[in-house]
């Protein structure tokens, strides 16, 4: 699924229906925008209770530093 979307004078894009209905995303809703490989990704801001399971039966490897792997 990709869309393409235009950028307002003001700097405000309309997440596509299909992308907000894909997320789950309601009106008034808080997202996050992260910085990723040279890209970003929208992550909508939850609470642990929601987030748990969140990810489940994605692929999303995670780059650890390497201090942490010792």
């Amino acid at each position: 699924m990709s869309s393409v979307v235009t950028v307002s004078p003001k700097f405000q894009v309309v997440i596509p229906q299909e992308v907000r209905e894909h997320m789950g995303l309601k009106p008034g809703q808080k997202v996050m925008f992260m910085p990723w490989k040279g890209a970003y990704i929208i992550v909508p801001v939850m609470s642990p209770d929601q987030a748990y399971g969140f990810l489940k039966g994605h692929e999303l490897p995670v780059e650890r530093e390497k201090q942490d792997l010792e």
